[in-house]
């Protein structure tokens, strides 16, 4: 059922009620007849207990709306509450005629110690209940509570179940094959003897109690009458920042706040609801950035909205407004040299920021380039496609900035002269019989090689030698793969005073993603002069 929060006694007697009703589907034997008795006895104190906080209730009401001079709006909720104590006496009556009517029909009456005479008679409590054609008095109770139900919810903002349940909806008996098919009256009233039929409506009369006490608890803060207590103290210290700079002044406020437990304010802020805990509104979210001043500083105010009930039964609201400013988020680039960035390679960058600490998760987009994520914050591979990139750096959703990159070509590479695997001096020359071999080798730049080592490889993919004599060819020439290869088909012609000529007609560099590029080098021609 619906409603307020429950009291440990009330919550005793739900628990109560489920055995009572765990008890009947079993069909118990007589042997617990006496605690059905007590069980009985049990409810209709707490019953009563429950009348007369209710009856308090309605008297606080009454006083509260004379406090306010009558007021018609308060009057109308007076009147709702005599409404809701007579439609639930009315239940109450007539579940006790019921009772009574149990107690001398298939009781047989009491004995003269109060005691009833035949507690354990079933058949003539089916007869008076059920009936022989499902005709018993238990039919119409089950209206009648269902509609003492449906009268209650017009005046309670939580609305109740009904009291009244067929066996596919009672939370115990829906689960037990052998009872989920009976209805409200087969299922309390069938092979039950008269004490536990008795426990059965005085557990309604108690249900009935509690529903009229939340009901009437919410017509009494309607008009004031509920006791609003700001029974917590909370000592606060509020600091224009909290961060201070050596050297200058803390300046702040300190005070006390209170609140109720009694009471949950409604808060919200800029518009939407925010959570509340303890009377406390819980502020969390991302602050945007965006139309920052010189000084990388922009200016926000918060909107803030409070409602809380008065005595008065009526809502009160307070608004207040809160500036506070957002702050650029700094970001450093961190990479082994300087921009500008090398076309087509592998240029790593890091970029962190020491200001947003753990909440720095930034994304990169790059316009003119490739973005390779490394899965290290911050830090990711940028390979250029054009002469120019910008880079936007992105933090949870706000973009921080944009940064211009220069692109440079990547430097070609110095071609050494090798001859029988030693580096030689073009000028000086060699013997001719010495020369057999000759390799052309792709030397980087050494500052590109460090930058990108991944970038850095090239190699001389063709070479062709001739012999020359003078102004005439007289041998070759000869094609050499790979940037060099034995010349012994030249050298058996070699005489003092020749010279190879080495033209170089293909240069190659592997980038860091495994690719072959043809390197334009120009017309590439070397000598090589034989003494």
């Amino acid at each position: 059922m619906a409603g307020g929060k429950e009291t440990p006694r009330q919550k005793m007697i739900g628990m109560m009620y489920l055995v009572l009703t765990a008890m009947l589907a079993l069909q118990v034997s007589s042997a617990i007849i006496e605690k059905f008795i007590l069980l009985n006895n049990s409810l209709e104190l707490s019953s009563g207990a429950a009348n007369k906080i209710n009856q308090e209730t309605v008297l606080k009401i009454k006083a509260a709306v004379e406090k306010s001079g009558n007021r018609a709006a308060d009057v109308a909720v007076m009147k709702q509450a005599d409404e809701v104590r007579q439609t639930t006496a009315t239940m109450i009556s007539e579940l006790s005629a019921l009772k009574q009517g149990i107690i001398t029909q298939a009781g047989s009456g009491l004995n003269e110690d109060g005691t009833i005479k035949n507690p354990q008679e079933e058949e003539k409590v089916a007869q008076m209940m059920i009936g022989g054609q499902k005709n018993g008095k238990a039919y119409a109770l089950k209206q009648r509570l269902n509609e003492f139900t449906q009268k209650l919810n017009q005046y309670s903002p939580e609305k109740f179940q009904p009291l009244a349940l067929d066996a596919k909806e009672d939370p115990v008996a829906m689960n037990r094959a052998d009872q989920r098919n009976k209805d409200f009256a087969e299922l309390n009233f069938a092979q039950t003897p008269v004490a536990a039929a008795l426990a059965v409506l005085s557990q309604k009369q108690t249900d009935i109690r509690r529903m009229e006490g939340e009901v009437l608890n919410f017509l009494a803060s309607k008009v004031g009458a509920a006791d609003i207590k700001f029974d917590r103290v909370l000592a606060m210290i509020s600091s224009e920042s909290r961060v201070v700079a050596a050297g200058t002044k803390f300046k702040g406020e300190m005070f006390i706040a209170a609140s109720a437990s009694g009471i949950t304010p409604r808060m919200s802020l800029n518009g939407s609801p925010i959570r509340v805990e303890n009377g406390k509104g819980i502020i969390e979210f991302t602050a945007q950035g965006g139309g920052y001043n010189s000084e990388g500083l922009a200016r926000r105010v918060l909107q803030g909205v409070i409602s809380f009930p008065t005595p008065s039964g009526r809502d009160t609201t307070v608004r207040l407004e809160q500036e506070y400013f957002v702050a650029r988020p700094t970001y450093q680039i961190e990479t082994g040299t300087l921009p500008p960035l090398y076309f087509g390679c592998a240029n790593k960058l890091s970029i962190q920021s020491p200001a947003l600490g753990a909440l720095w998760a930034p994304v990169f987009r790059a316009d003119g380039a490739e973005i390779i994520n490394s899965g290290q914050k911050g830090k990711f591979t940028i390979v250029p496609n054009r002469a120019q990139v910008s880079l936007t750096i992105t933090n949870q959703g706000n973009v921080l900035g944009t940064e211009p990159f220069k692109v440079r070509l990547v430097p070609k590479p110095d071609l050494e002269l090798r001859v029988n695997g030693a580096p030689i001096d073009e000028r000086k020359g060699i013997a001719a019989s010495a020369a057999r071999s000759i390799q052309v080798v792709a030397i980087s730049d050494e500052s590109f090689k460090n930058f990108s080592p991944e970038d850095a490889n090239f190699r001389v993919s063709q070479v062709q030698v001739s012999l020359a004599r003078g102004q005439r060819r007289v041998a070759g020439p000869i094609s050499l793969s790979g940037g060099g290869g034995s010349i012994s088909s030249l050298a058996q012609n070699a005489e003092p005073g020749d010279r190879y000529v080495v033209e170089i007609l293909g240069v190659q560099r592997r980038n860091f993603k495994g690719e072959i590029s043809n390197v334009e080098m120009g017309n590439q021609v070397r000598q090589i002069t034989l003494y």
